[in-house]
């Protein structure tokens, strides 16, 4: 009969405590032989207790406390005088002791892996005097070991990872367990280890935890992913023995053992020729079912007629060839290309070499399709050169354009006005010619850059553009001027041939060969005794003094007439006026003052009598002021009353009138007669209104006379109205006449008019229309009948 694992256990439990009792039997039996050995008082006597170390059997299950051992003394006569005590690790908590006997148990169940041993205390007492009768010795419990601790993975569960491919017994990872039990006492801490799941794909080493692979050509295409069930086992693995268990999750990584395969051996992609250069034309992927950077590939186009119109690049996202334009396609010119595409990896390993190429090839068609295209210039840009001299007309040049299409469609030509708003230019629809339209001036704008728009006549939606730089050529056609505005004083000390000023000329015109002026003084000017001109030959000249002694109370400011000529052909010239104003210097030669009233001052008033007068005169100023705008603010409240009796008085009437059955509360015929005579108003304080002069007939009254009656009563009566203001006003009338010999068109008017129309035809419209034929029929249900 097999006995389980807990009966086991109860066996050598039971086993152990039959061999500790024998043992301890011996030792009884062996104190009780040896006799007391009696010494002189005066000598110590020798200790003549004996006991043996004590062994206890850990994880006692029994529910009388377990016997450890005894102590006995060779004083003790069994006559109960002898007391035992122990002390020390548990003494009384866990260990007790019988004092008369000696026999020690322990009373709670022990366990080897919290604690291996106790060390204790005896001690043999006399009853009576409580006094010792033996040296108190230390002695040790030691806590004997049993197989109650399973060996555990303290890191599981684990994953590890092998490349796929892998010859056998490559090593993947190593496990390992441990085991609470004493190593140094049996089998119960030697573990061995197996695999419970993942066989035959991998093998563990049964002592180190190794585990290695098993099966040659394992393919991560196939299954990447293996989950093993690793045990460990001690008691060397023996029947009884505890076990514990771990999961390995291995995962097969990936090699480059697989060639990229395209899943087509030609494909087919059509574009249209409008197709702008960078488009993508087409996608193409090789599949690998390798993964990563084993996956990786590139893409060349190797061979076909159309090597220098597309390329290919690679998707680095998904790996994927692009086909994209170098060049425009022209239906016209080529109806197809043919492409032969090759993929390959980027990375291979040379361990796979065997399995072929790693690489392949596919035949890519692109087929053009015919759009109608917009005409194209013969030039992306032209550049044409005229004189700013050149008259309206002129031509300047000529742009071509065709229309790309079969077809061939006629072109006109136009100029995009947005390029030229001053309308410079115009260009002949037909023959492209431009021409000039206004004069030109190369000093304003130097180039015109101009848009030619070309339009099919079959279809005016198609236009192409063409760009023109027309270039402005130079006349000589401005004068030369001072290069800026002079500032030029001379000394009233300055001695004879001094230069006081050096000037330059600057033209707006640029010659070819650069700019040269000539400088000289005009002929009115060149005998004069105080100044002369020097050219320097370098577009420069110098002004210089011919005498000394200038005196500002004689003149103060000198005005010096330059005459200044270019090199143009035909030469232009100018006269240019240079300032010089008389100054006092110090010893430099820097002026000091240039006023020529500095030296009148001082005979005349001081600088603080000026100030004086100054005052005067803007207190002066300050009150007459005051006094204006006192009188103005008298004569203003009339005005200021008249604009708030219109803008500030807002009077709101809630009166609504009875709708159109409604004829008392207005009188619709004094809205647009202007017969009507208004009762004249005794206030002019407010703005005019208008005023109907009541007239008996306007038929042969021409306008303006009607006009002229009306400003002439109006006239009389701002004349005789007291309140109306002194100063001239601005009077509005929104008098427009009496109208038309026709009277108004308006039904509003119609109500008291004498027509002779008759509306009885209204009745026959229908019941829309008889609120109109109860209002203006003769019918005996007529409203106003």
């Amino acid at each position: 009969m097999k006995l389980g694992k807990v009966e086991f256990c109860h066996f050598l439990q039971i086993l152990a405590l039959f061999l500790c009792l024998s043992g301890m039997n011996q030792a009884e039996f062996s104190r009780s032989r040896s006799k007391p050995y009696f010494q002189s008082v005066r000598t110590r006597t020798k200790r003549s207790w004996v006991w043996n170390q004590f062994f206890v059997l850990e994880e006692y299950m029994g529910t009388d406390p377990l016997y450890v051992g005894k102590l006995h003394s060779d004083v003790d006569k069994g006559d109960g005088s002898i007391k035992y005590i122990l002390s020390g690790e548990g003494a009384s908590s866990i260990f007790i002791i019988d004092e008369n006997t000696g026999d020690i148990h322990a009373t709670k169940r022990l366990d080897r892996e919290e604690q291996a041993y106790y060390t204790l205390r005896a001690q043999a007492l006399d009853r009576l005097t409580n006094k010792p009768v033996e040296p108190e010795s230390e002695f040790v419990i030691k806590i004997q070991d049993i197989n109650d601790n399973e060996p555990k993975f303290l890191d599981g569960p684990y994953t590890a990872g092998v490349p796929e491919m892998s010859p056998v017994g490559t090593s993947v990872v190593q496990v390992t367990a441990t085991d609470a039990d004493d190593p140094t006492y049996g089998n119960s801490a030697r573990v061995v280890y197996s695999i419970l799941q993942g066989q035959p794909y991998f093998s563990v080493e049964p002592k180190t935890g190794v585990i290695k692979t098993a099966l040659p050509n394992m393919d991560r295409e196939a299954k990447d992913q293996y989950l093993l069930v690793i045990q460990a086992k001690d008691m060397v693995g023996q029947n009884g023995g505890l076990s514990g268990t771990t999961s390995v999750t291995v995962t097969l990584t990936d090699v480059n053992d697989n060639p990229p395969r395209f899943p087509r051996r030609s494909y087919q992609y059509n574009v249209p020729e409008s197709l702008p250069v960078a488009s993508v034309v087409a996608r193409i992927k090789a599949a690998d079912a390798d993964v990563g950077p084993n996956a990786e590939m590139e893409y060349k186009i190797v061979d076909g007629d159309g090597l220098g119109v597309f390329k290919i690049s690679v998707d680095k996202d998904n790996q994927e060839g692009i086909i994209t334009i170098q060049k425009e396609l022209d239906f016209e010119a080529k109806t197809s290309y043919t492409l032969r595409v090759e993929a390959a990896n980027m990375h291979v390993d040379p361990r796979f070499l065997s399995l072929g190429p790693f690489s392949d090839m596919t035949t890519v068609k692109i087929i053009v399709e015919d759009v109608d295209e917009p005409p194209v210039f013969t030039s992306r840009l032209y550049s044409m050169v005229v004189s700013e001299a050149a008259k309206v007309g002129t031509i300047i040049g000529t742009v071509v354009a065709h229309d790309p299409d079969a077809s061939n469609s006629p072109v006109r030509y136009s100029i995009d006005r947005n390029t030229d708003l001053e309308r410079y230019f115009n260009i002949d629809a037909n023959s492209g010619v431009i021409t000039t339209a206004k004069s030109l001036d190369r000093e304003t704008n130097a180039v015109h850059n101009i848009t030619v728009l070309a339009m099919e006549s079959q279809n005016p939606a198609q236009i192409g553009r063409g760009y023109v730089a027309i270039t402005i050529l130079d006349i000589n056609d401005n004068a030369p001027e001072f290069a800026m505005e002079y500032e030029t004083t001379v000394c009233e000390n300055a001695q004879p041939g001094q230069v006081i000023q050096k000037i330059s000329a600057i033209d707006k015109d640029d010659p070819p060969n650069g700019h040269q002026f000539y400088f000289s003084l005009t002929a009115e000017a060149a005998n004069n005794h105080n100044f002369t001109l020097q050219d320097n030959k370098d577009n420069t000249a110098t002004v210089l003094t011919r005498r000394n002694g200038f005196r500002r109370q004689e003149q103060s400011v000198f005005y010096l007439p330059i005459f200044i000529v270019d090199s143009g052909s035909p030469s232009l010239s100018s006269t240019n006026t240079l300032t010089i104003r008389v100054c006092d210097c110090d010893a430099d030669g820097i002026a000091q003052s240039c006023n020529a009233e500095a030296y009148i001052l001082p005979a005349g008033l001081s600088t603080g009598a000026l100030i004086a007068i100054l005052a005067c005169v803007l207190t002066l100023l300050v009150l007459v002021l005051l006094i204006v705008t006192m009188r103005r603010r008298k004569k203003e409240p009339l005005i200021f009353d008249e604009e708030r009796d219109i803008r500030e008085n807002i009077v709101r009437y809630d009166d609504e009138g009875g709708g159109e059955e409604d004829t008392e509360a207005f009188d619709m015929a004094a809205l647009r007669n202007l017969n009507i005579i208004r009762d004249t108003k005794t206030r002019r304080d407010v703005t005019p209104e208008i005023q109907f002069l009541s007239r008996p007939t306007f038929k042969s009254i021409p306008d303006n006379v009607i006009f002229r009656e009306f400003i002439w009563e109006r006239l009389k009566e701002a004349d005789v109205d007291p309140c109306a203001p002194p100063y001239d006003s601005l009077q509005t009338y929104a008098f427009e006449g009496n109208g038309s010999v026709a009277e108004s068109l308006s039904s509003l008017d119609s109500i008291s008019s004498n027509s002779d129309q008759n509306y009885d035809y209204l009745g026959d419209w229908g019941p829309r229309f008889k609120r109109l034929a109860d209002m203006y029929g003769t019918g005996p249900d007529c409203l106003y009948s």
